[in-house]
């Protein structure tokens, strides 16, 4: 009896029964599901975070506005000759900083 070399027995490499394909392309499928719910649960805390930065820096910019507004009729009135009321506390308030 004569044997063939040119050919090798058995599965050749690369070639997957059927079944074990569906469930290789079935876990895939899972992990890639798995990987955009974690993607879109990060998306949205990204998002949250970036409100509330958002909301945060919104009062600051008001508080400096206010603050800027009152510290304007402040000049105007020392300008016109009157001493603003509550201007005196900051002056106070300021003295006690330095002396510390």
């Amino acid at each position: 009896q004569e044997r063939k070399e040119s050919g090798k027995r058995g599965r050749k490499p690369g070639r997957k029964a059927s079944t074990e394909k569906i469930d290789m392309k079935a876990k895939l499928a899972e992990r890639s599901r798995q990987s955009a719910r974690e993607c879109r649960a990060r998306k949205k805390l990204r998002y949250q975070y970036l409100e509330e930065m958002v909301t945060d820096r919104e009062k600051a910019v008001f508080e400096l506005r206010r603050e800027l507004e009152k510290l304007y009729s402040w000049a105007l009135e020392v300008e016109a000759g009157r001493f603003p009321d509550g201007l005196q506390e900051l002056l106070e308030e300021l003295g006690a900083m330095k002396q510390e």
